[in-house]
């Protein structure tokens, strides 16, 4: 297991992407466009998980964690925020759709469910985890 942990800053986005898309190479079953797929819902979450940090001047880190195992690559995403309900965010019109271009929020989060084979988020007292599952045997 890889852990890393970073302030709330936007620069250490790119730097967590980085490392997670070179631990995923590791795995010969991967292909480059399955680690591109990984590599983009990474920074979709950490992404959130800084806005929400400085959204609410929370300075705690953020920690992310990336286990590859049992068939499967599990990247864990944990912030100090208060939380969202995923079933609460509206599912967004076809790409080919007009009404799509009025929907700035909540596409990060579709685009992680889409990239991913699974997307868990659990909410508690200390804050957020977002897990991303990419199972092996589908690579």
């Amino acid at each position: 297991m890889v852990e890393l942990r970073i302030p709330a800053q936007a620069e250490y986005i790119q730097l967590v992407r980085t490392v997670i898309g070179e631990v995923a190479s590791i795995n010969p079953n991967l292909n480059l466009g399955r680690i591109a797929d990984l590599r983009l819902a990474v920074s979709e979450a950490v992404t959130n998980a800084y806005r929400e940090h400085t959204r609410q001047n929370i300075e705690d880190q953020i920690v992310i964690r990336c286990d590859l195992s049992k068939g499967k690559i599990e990247i864990e995403i944990n912030d100090q925020g208060s939380g969202f309900n995923p079933d609460q965010i509206p599912s967004l019109p076809n790409p080919e759709d007009p009404n799509r271009l009025n929907h700035e929020s909540g596409v990060g989060f579709s685009l992680i469910q889409e990239l991913s084979d699974e997307t868990v988020v659990e909410v508690g007292e200390h804050g957020t985890k977002v897990r991303l599952i990419f199972n092996l045997n589908d690579a």
